[in-house]
């Protein structure tokens, strides 16, 4: 039980370590990890996702019928997608950003950025 207390000290100084380092010299600690959204059968999935600052969202639409990612207050718009096309938006800013398929209005989702 000892050995495992000291491996568990010893990994939590070791991610403090890299933490402080990482702040030292600029880089970011931890990178935002890529989220996607599926597109299919005319809905996004998942229908709310939820990210931190800075994550990248990937839309990829898996419909044969095109598809388009509208931001509610035209923060950001995708073209029509096509099947297999895909488009990416980078979070940056927190709050809530509803979206909708312009071609099919009643496709809506959403992404909480916080």
């Amino acid at each position: 039980m000892k050995h495992g207390r000291r491996v568990m000290g010893w990994t939590a100084a070791s991610l403090a370590a890299a933490g402080v380092a990482a702040w030292l010299t600029g880089a970011p600690a931890l990178a935002a990890t890529p989220k996607t959204v599926g597109i299919k059968e005319f809905t996004y999935a998942p229908p709310a996702l939820i990210v931190s600052p800075g994550t990248t969202v990937t839309w990829v639409n898996h419909d044969e019928e095109p598809h388009t990612v509208t931001s509610a207050t035209g923060a950001f718009a995708s073209t029509g997608l096509v099947k297999d096309d895909s488009f990416a938006q980078t979070f940056t800013t927190r709050g809530t950003y509803r979206y909708f398929c312009a071609l099919h209005p009643h496709m809506k989702a959403t992404v909480v950025v916080r």
